[in-house]
């Protein structure tokens, strides 16, 4: 991420669920077999933080009466936002090998209580309605997750802090960038300067499906790195992507995830055709984008990860 010159590359892999473990052992997979023996994982863990209200029932915020409760149970000082071994963690991580990330903020509609359609609805009109009480209630939450990130970050050196945001569909994002930039990313912004204050470098935003209009205010509210999840292929090329932003966006995963259902000659031609020349620049991880489904056969993941480790 530093582009500099690692003696390897890191290998992520965001863990194998026990549905897909299964659909192996009746495709053949021992049921004693270790992956983690077989391909190469690069440790990684994330610091958990609860970044959420703490107490009463979960509910969207509907209206500036709202806003006295949720300061309430926005608290930064609560116990229950670290893990109750907080000190024993700290200690161990002094000493790790692995990747460690922390997790600060879980994006627009999530923070704003969406669950279904009708609480997307719902917030949906309220940006719409009343940008500056989403506004506020972002606020809040940035207060609570900057209230936390220089609590951890004091304590503890992170190799990067991420945010998780879920805001868009096949074909695009669900809110303008004028409004993602003044009323999303502009409440993002004590948070990255408390990271960017105890010297993170890689501050990454974590994204689903097509979010790509939104890239340039992204880059620009400071965020320089892209982990792009389950995309739109055609619209979220990594190569393209490298091309407008060069080195100020480093890059993880690019994969089409469903290549992996296609068999070795595709699975062949998606990562030789993508994965050297971003490699080459550097600043980037090459991953699948998304997590392994029971669809995918074991071949087929087998076929994919020497293709990646003879390459990384």
């Amino acid at each position: 991420m530093s582009y500099g010159s690692p003696d390897r590359v890191s290998f992520f892999e965001e863990g194998l669920r026990e549905d897909v473990l299964e659909a192996w052992r009746r495709q053949g997979l021992p049921a004693d077999a270790d992956l983690e023996r077989m391909f190469r994982f690069d440790r990684r863990e994330r610091i958990g933080v609860n970044i959420e209200p703490l107490g009463g029932r979960k509910r969207p915020i509907r209206g500036r009466a709202d806003l006295r409760e949720l300061r309430r149970r926005l608290d930064p000082g609560d116990p229950r936002r670290l893990p109750a071994d907080w000190a024993d963690r700290v200690a161990g991580w002094r000493g790790r090998e692995g990747v460690l990330e922390l997790p600060l903020h879980r994006g627009l509609l999530l923070t704003m209580g969406v669950g279904d359609w009708r609480t997307f609805e719902e917030a949906i009109y309220l940006l719409a309605d009343e940008p500056a009480l989403v506004r506020e209630i972002l606020d809040l939450h940035a207060d609570l997750s900057a209230a936390m990130a220089e609590r951890i970050l004091r304590e503890v050196e992170v190799d990067f802090v991420s945010f998780s945001e879920p805001i868009a569909g096949s074909d695009g994002p669900v809110v303008a960038p004028k409004t993602y930039e003044e009323v999303v990313l502009a409440s993002y912004r004590p948070v990255l300067d408390v990271a960017r204050a105890h010297g993170v470098e890689t501050i990454a935003l974590i994204s689903y499906a097509n979010p790509g209009p939104l890239l340039p205010e992204i880059v620009r509210a400071g965020f320089n790195c892209l982990w792009a999840c389950e995309v739109n292929g055609e619209a979220m090329d990594y190569r393209e992507i490298r091309r407008r932003f060069g080195r100020d966006l480093r890059l993880i995963g690019g994969i089409d995830l469903d290549v992996l259902l296609a068999g070795e000659a595709a699975i062949r031609r998606e990562i030789e055709a993508k994965v050297p020349p971003l490699l080459a620049d550097g600043g980037y991880i090459p991953l699948a984008d998304g997590r392994i489904r029971e669809t995918v056969p074991f071949d087929n993941y087998c076929c994919y990860r020497r293709l990646l480790e003879a390459l990384v």
